[in-house]
């Protein structure tokens, strides 16, 4: 019996020891082995990945993404081990382009994500847009989308630049041109960020690391050049990276996504994820309306009357009919 006693209470002093031991921190960088770590005091150090951690009904190829929020164990060489992963309140998630059956998290704990849109070098689509948008409306993560390299356009580029706007603009999303080379127009951002947490998305090339330089010079992250050939980006972030401003706040700059492929969405609810058609889904006919070839659609009323945009449209269709287990380009 007193045996039994003492191996209850070793054991129990020794669960009580390793939970004291374990500290909270934020994920900086995921890099697919190793994680950088800030701890709550400030200071950063590496971690592995206990094996067995899952994140349940998420099949990623990242289970620990930037943003997280983790409990660490420290090593006695400064190292640490995640343990557990904290209950993120939101995460963005794109189809994995390599692996069509699982996703990829870009970022998790976003406050607001900032999608930058450039008409030239490279050339931002309007589906790729929309598509960044559903997959934010779906984990409920606001956007603004930043027009940048306004510099760098001409006169007859200006007036598409204002129609793209106003498709954006007239449905709840707040849009902002900028030119992050120049550092025009981007002070607003400082007082955005401050305190948060967000993410900066976009294809290569559209200036994510230039504008977080102007946002905190100390940072001087790596930026690369325009591709020539291809008017494309060059990949300059391998992995997602948060960075912590002096001026307050955390961004995270997300690699250059060429396409984006949404995933685990429900096809069936898809037009919630359009504001201008969630709208309008109580005055169609029937309650179970796929707005497609139905009779009495509000939805593709409003499409004919102009009051939803052909190119939104396009998209929900796009989305609505394609095979979300194959690779999206």
């Amino acid at each position: 019996m007193r045996r039994c006693l003492f191996k209850f209470f070793s054991n129990f002093e020794r669960i009580i020891s390793n939970k004291i031991r374990l500290k909270k921190g934020k994920v900086l960088k995921s890099t697919g082995k190793w994680y950088l770590i800030e701890l709550e005091n400030g200071e950063t150090l590496q971690a592995g990945i206990r094996g067995r951690i899952r994140l349940k009904g998420i099949k990623s190829t990242n289970p620990v993404a930037a943003g997280d929020e983790v409990m660490i164990s420290e090593n006695e060489d400064g190292t640490g081990v995640i343990t557990e992963i904290l209950p993120r309140h939101n995460y963005i998630v794109r189809k994995s382009i390599n692996l069509s059956k699982q996703s990829h998290i870009l970022a998790a704990n976003v406050d607001r994500a900032y999608l930058l849109v450039t008409l030239v070098a490279p050339e931002t689509h309007l589906a790729f847009i929309d598509r960044f948008l559903v997959a934010a409306e779906a984990y409920r993560i606001p956007v603004t989308l930043l027009f940048n390299k306004m510099d760098l356009y001409m006169e007859e580029h200006l007036p598409l630049v204002d129609d793209i706007m106003e498709i954006y603009e007239e449905i709840g999303y707040p849009c902002k041109k900028i030119s992050a080379l120049n550092k025009t127009n981007v002070e607003f951002l400082r007082d955005d960020i401050k305190d948060k947490q967000v993410m900066i998305a976009g294809h290569s090339g559209t200036g994510k690391s230039t504008l977080i330089n102007a946002l905190d010079s100390t940072l001087d992250i790596k930026t690369a050049e325009i591709s020539i050939h291809h008017m494309q980006g060059q990949h300059t972030t391998t992995f997602a990276e948060m960075h912590k401003l002096k001026t307050g706040g955390y961004i995270i700059d997300t690699p250059g996504v060429k396409a984006f492929g949404v995933v685990d969405l429900d096809k069936k609810v898809m037009s919630h994820y359009f504001p201008e058609m969630r709208a309008l889904l109580n005055e169609c006919k029937f309650h179970n309306c796929q707005h497609l070839n139905e009779p009495d659609c509000a939805i593709k009323e409003a499409v004919e009357y102009g009051e939803i945009h052909p190119s939104r449209y396009n998209t929900y269709l796009d989305l609505i009919t394609e095979d979300q287990t194959q690779n999206y380009r």
